[in-house]
């Protein structure tokens, strides 16, 4: 329930006020001076103060001036008559949300004491997920107590006030998003937007229009002029996830923005120019791509002015049972369960898996024993079949030492590779997007991999299975 002050010298006013707010369901308290009302203000929170103007001693302007100083959170609605509408326009000045004039029209009285509630609330929400969000993505809360992470830690908190480009790599699910965020969050652009695009979840004709916007008539469909996610993330931060999927044409668009910052809309004439921080990421290798002339040069060396590589999983297995308590206590309170703990037999088998899936992986199958187990403990049959079954995740043979005449680092690493890409065909009975799904790739990556080790699948089972 709302709650109201009323300030009047008149006892007339104060009783027709509070009767008709009670009567609309505020809590309402009444006043009969300004000194009155400073101290009710500094002895209890009110959503609203409406107060009027002349008063005898400390008056409505006094009352409003100690509301902003005190209470800044709260509105103020100043009374005052027909005729003297200049106190109202000082009131207006001194931050008074709105202003009512006697003699009363009652309706409008209603629609203007509503109108501030519904903004009030509004004003509260965006404060209470702002203070959510703050705290989400401050880097206190990102999880981790490994060397590695605390390293992660102390980039994020030398590289956030810079408005230099930052390229995060790492494989997919260690949390690249995230560390953008933080990033974000601790700049001082943190009051602007953040707006993150999927480049390879965008198909490559409509790439280049939800990146820089489009004029009416660029193309068939194209009913009205519309702005892209650059414009939307001006004086903010953009943050381009997968930016190995980028077509070559895009890149060089791209590269354009980053060293003038400017650019022009699908069919447009007019060069736009933004002020914004790129954040790239990426679970490829970009610098192999460069040699293997599927990534330009240019715009690598462009992105990669402050490179932050996260480190996977099994590269940081200390973490893992603070990030497994972690999520116990995020599934307790969302599904509601009461888990006390994780068993030190199914949190050796957790320890003992690599993880592909990384964090995301985790985090799933915690979620998932929150969710179906029934007592308040994580047990070894609380896990998935393959954290059960297995300790090591070894998709091919690998030499147990360097031999005198050495090996090929690219054939070794290529062999598992293909491997793996097999065993995830079979898996899923050859059906790519199912295959590209279970090793966290893009389609298109996966395809790319597919056409780099000479894989042939079945075109055509694929064209009815997609």
């Amino acid at each position: 329930m709302n709650k109201i002050l009323v300030v009047d010298d008149e006892q007339s006013m104060r009783d027709f006020l509070t009767i008709m707010l009670k009567k609309e369901g505020y809590d309402t308290v009444s006043v009969e001076d300004g000194q009155q009302a400073c101290q009710a203000i500094d002895d209890d929170i009110y959503d609203l103060v409406i107060t009027d103007i002349k008063m005898p001693g400390v008056n409505g302007l006094d009352v409003l001036k100690h509301v902003k100083q005190v209470a800044p959170e709260t509105y103020v609605l100043v009374i005052t008559a027909f005729s003297s509408t200049e106190d109202a326009v000082a009131a207006m000045k001194q931050g008074a949300l709105d202003y009512i004039t006697k003699p009363f029209d009652i309706e409008k009285i209603k629609l203007v004491i509503r109108n501030a509630m519904e903004r009030k609330q509004l004003s509260d929400e965006h404060d209470y997920y702002k203070r959510q969000y703050d705290h989400q993505f401050d880097v206190k809360h990102i999880v981790g107590n490994s060397q590695a992470i605390r390293q992660i830690f102390d980039m994020i908190k030398r590289v956030s006030s810079s408005k230099s480009t930052v390229l995060v790599t790492g494989e997919s699910g260690t949390g690249k998003e995230l560390i953008a965020q933080a990033i974000h969050q601790n700049s001082p652009r943190r009051e602007k937007p953040f707006v993150a695009v999927s480049c390879g979840a965008i198909p490559e004709t409509l790439l280049e229009s939800e990146l820089f916007g489009y004029m009416k008539g660029a193309f068939t469909g194209a009913v009205s002029n519309k702005i892209g996610l650059f414009e939307l993330a001006d004086q903010g931060t953009l943050f381009l996830d997968e930016i190995g999927e980028l077509p070559l044409m895009i890149q060089v668009k791209l590269l354009r923005v980053l060293q003038e910052r400017q650019f022009k809309r699908v069919g447009g004439t007019k060069d736009i120019s933004v002020d914004v921080r790129v954040i790239a990421a990426t679970n490829r290798d970009l610098r192999k791509m460069v040699e293997e002339n599927t990534f330009r040069g240019d715009l690598f060396y462009r992105l990669n002015v402050i490179p932050i590589h996260l480190p996977s999983l099994r590269e940081r297995k200390e973490d893992i049972p603070i990030l497994a308590q972690h999520f116990l206590e995020k599934y307790n309170r969302e599904i509601g369960k009461r888990f006390t703990h994780i068993a030190e037999d199914a949190m050796a088998k957790l320890l003992g898996y690599q993880w592909p899936g990384n964090i995301r992986e985790l985090e799933n199958v915690i979620e998932r024993a929150v969710a179906l187990e029934s007592e308040p403990i994580i047990k070894v049959a609380s896990l998935p079949e393959n954290i059960r079954g297995a300790t090591e995740f070894v998709a091919a043979p690998i030499p147990a030492d360097i031999p005198s005449e050495g090996i090929d680092l690219e054939q070794v690493v290529g062999d598992i590779e293909k491997d793996l890409l097999v065993k995830a065909l079979e898996k899923t009975g050859w059906v790519k997007k199912q295959a590209a799904k279970l090793l966290n790739l893009s389609f298109r990556s996966f395809r790319y991999r597919l056409d780099k080790f000479s894989i042939d699948t079945d075109e055509e089972n694929e064209t009815e299975t997609e």
